[in-house]
């Protein structure tokens, strides 16, 4: 993928991170997308070589996945 590429899906993966972010108030169903805008993050942190950000944004998703289950169970 060249540079041009994995900048502008770093950008969307960001957008629509921060946008399910800012969603989540609306649905338990948006910390789910959160979690999914964390991994597609960590993907643009690996892929732009910038592996400590990967790895954020992946320890990120997990935390909204348990976010996530806990909302689920009350």
């Amino acid at each position: 993928m060249s540079t041009l590429g994995v900048t502008i899906y770093g950008v969307c993966a960001v957008s629509f991170m921060m946008a399910m972010y800012a969603l989540e108030r609306r649905g338990h169903v948006f910390i789910l997308a959160f979690a999914l805008g964390c991994v597609l993050s960590s993907v643009y942190g690996f892929l732009s070589g910038a592996w400590p950000f990967g790895v954020v944004e992946l320890v990120w998703s997990f935390v909204a996945v348990h976010r996530y289950r806990h909302v689920q169970l009350h």
